[in-house]
């Protein structure tokens, strides 16, 4: 594996955040980057949620790159301005969420159709020359092809790197990845490529790997939430057994749920509604039985008698 070759953990909004991210750095690793989900601008200012997840004293990880969601060049700046006093020193910028009510206020996906948009966010990025940005996005919000218009304003800008999830909005996280038009964009990126979308296996990351060898990194999403071992295999080369997967699982978990007790103010109903939202992608191929015992735990002792049985502890 080439030495600039990076492993990313994608930011994936009520799923990666600090509590994952610390569990998972301690206990598994093999990544190299975690992106934190997107911070945004309401009202007067970022959320108390976006404060506590990206205060610097509390994330640990050696490399971490936060992600704003925005839609034009004020709101980019009044953001990075607050990421920049926090001293982080790169900065991702969201052009792929597909979630309609963003796209709708011309956010994540929304922004890809309009490339006198792109170009103005692109140039609010030389305001903030000690900054490091990054573009996250997809083919298109509509049509797979709208990726043309963009990439020469992409090739041409301060934009250190991009991920491209080979899908468009409207796909959501349906269908398949179009990787004819990925393979395009390779083609014809100047800028370092990491791809995102669809790696669910070591067998996976390697083959796209193969087809797209000047890659500059490998961008992990719901794969990673499901098997917490692929950044992992893939930086190792070795697919992990089913006993070490389980094992390390099983840490992970522990870790975890520490982490969010400690952060979720909101009582055991709360807590109990974030832990099972992971179980939407963690171990796929568990028995359903067991995954229906963890689901329908109304209090933490059984949700945790559930965990332990399905993990064999």
């Amino acid at each position: 594996m080439k030495s600039e070759f990076l492993l990313y953990a994608a930011p994936l909004q009520g799923y990666t955040e600090l509590a994952w991210r610390e569990a998972h750095r301690r206990t598994i690793g093999g990544v190299d980057v975690y992106g934190a989900p997107f911070v945004r601008w309401e009202k007067d200012g970022l959320r108390n949620k976006d404060r506590r997840e990206m205060d610097p004293a509390a994330n640990h990880v050696e490399r971490l790159v936060p992600q704003v969601l925005v839609a034009e060049p004020e709101e980019f700046r009044r953001l990075v301005s607050v990421l920049d006093g926090w001293g982080y020193r790169e900065v991702e910028v969201n052009m792929g969420c597909p979630f309609p009510v963003l796209v709708r206020k011309g956010k994540g996906a929304g922004l890809l159709p309009c490339p006198d948009r792109v170009w103005a966010l692109l140039e609010a990025m030389r305001d903030f020359p000690d900054i490091g940005f990054s573009v996250k996005m997809r083919l298109g919000a509509e049509r797979p092809n709208e990726w043309e218009a963009l990439l020469p304003l992409f090739n041409g800008s301060v934009v250190r790197r991009l991920t491209v999830h080979p899908r468009v909005g409207r796909q959501q996280y349906r269908g398949e990845v179009d990787r004819d038009q990925f393979a395009a964009f390779y083609e014809r990126c100047t800028k370092p490529l990491v791809y995102n979308g669809d790696l669910r296996s070591l067998a996976q990351a390697q083959e796209v790997l193969r087809a797209y060898p000047r890659l500059a990194g490998l961008m992990l999403g719901r794969g990673l939430l499901a098997r917490p071992t692929l950044a992992l295999e893939i930086r190792r080369g070795k697919e992990a057994t089913e006993e070490e997967l389980i094992a390390y699982t099983a840490l992970w978990h522990r870790q975890w749920v520490a982490a969010c007790s400690e952060r979720i103010e909101g009582g055991e109903a709360q807590l109990l509604q974030k832990l099972r939202t992971m179980w939407d992608y963690l171990l796929p191929d568990l028995p359903k039985r067991q995954r229906k015992v963890i689901l329908k735990a109304n209090r933490l002792e059984a949700y945790l008698a559930g965990v332990r049985e399905a993990l064999g502890q």
